[in-house]
């Protein structure tokens, strides 16, 4: 079954708006303040991310897909025939289209991602250009566990998770390793993972990248307070605040924050919260991984390193992981 049947066979785990309150609370309470990343992508948020991607200052998206397509074969000799593929945070389906072309005779297609019309737009694009392959769409927060929708009586010959775009970036160095091992364990022994890693550079490149002339990624940072405000019925006032891109060398990695203009107090229902001018909102991180870092990192969630394509200016790395067994 695909999606030129009805989205009824999409399975929906996405995050209630209790969940989202408590998130939002908790990191607002926090010193210093935050909120979860994941909450960017609402359908705004996720038009406004596939414009970042298309931004000339944005390297990642034409550089991995540059990869993808001198790879794609190489990626699916590893993957072999008949496999299931699981593309974790599977946002507009551009690069996935990459590997399904080269794989050979795909069992199943599981898109999962947060954004319920992004998701489903996405996966009937996909079931137009591929009308044999059985795409179940599933709308979840993947760093959590879930069941994979695989129909009875399927045994397809290998399972292959898809984590293109960096985004093991967003999470720290810990989190990174919980969600790994959530993906082995879903895929199980003898699955593979293909994973995209942003490479450490020239701090000029990366600001440029995360704070745009155009203003996209800023106005992609604010839509969250303006999602906020939507749905659990916030007062932020947006022109109250400013988008800022930081690199930490420390941490080696990207922030995104959102910076207080002037001292201000912003309510949320019962409560309120209090910022003085300049305090920030730490919204997103973008870790930068050597070769040999993510490696350890993989290694540390239980896979073993099989292979490593780097584009030839040495902007961004993919790899590809497998769970013993």
């Amino acid at each position: 079954m695909n999606l030129a049947q009805p989205l009824h066979e999409l399975t929906d785990l996405s995050p209630g708006l209790a969940e989202f309150r408590q998130a939002v609370v908790a990191g607002l309470s926090a010193s210093p303040k935050t909120l979860p990343c994941k909450f960017l992508y609402d359908v705004e948020g996720s038009r406004l991310f596939d414009r970042i991607c298309e931004l000339p200052e944005y390297y990642p998206t034409r550089t991995e897909l540059a990869l993808l397509r001198a790879r794609a074969g190489e990626i699916a000799a590893l993957a072999g025939s008949g496999a299931a593929l699981v593309e974790f945070g599977s946002g507009a389906g551009v690069k996935i289209r990459l590997l399904l072309a080269a794989l050979r005779d795909p069992a199943l297609y599981v898109p999962v991602d947060i954004s319920r019309e992004h998701l489903a737009a996405a996966a009937r694009g996909l079931a137009q250009d591929f009308p044999e392959l059985p795409i179940l769409p599933v709308c979840a927060d993947y760093t959590a566990p879930f069941a994979l929708p695989v129909p009875p009586g399927m045994a397809p010959r290998r399972r292959v998770g898809f984590f293109p775009g960096s985004t093991i970036g967003n999470f720290t160095p810990e989190e990174a390793t919980a969600f790994l091992r959530v993906t082995a364990r879903l895929l199980g022994p003898g699955s593979l993972m293909i994973v995209g890693a942003d490479l450490p550079k020239d701090p000029a490149v990366l600001l440029a990248a995360y704070d745009d002339a155009a203003g996209v990624t800023a106005a992609f940072n604010l839509n969250l307070l303006r999602r906020i405000n939507r749905e659990l019925g916030a007062g932020f006032d947006l022109s109250a605040f400013r988008h800022e891109a930081r690199w930490n060398a420390a941490e080696s990695r990207m922030e995104m924050h959102l910076v207080s203009r002037r001292a201000q107090v912003v309510p949320l229902g019962e409560a309120s919260f209090r910022l003085a001018a300049g305090e920030s909102i730490h919204t997103e991180n973008s870790y930068k991984y050597g070769i040999e870092a993510f490696i350890r990192l993989g290694e540390s969630a239980g896979y073993r390193a099989l292979k490593v394509w780097t584009d030839p200016a040495g902007l961004f790395s993919i790899h590809a992981l497998e769970v013993p067994g």
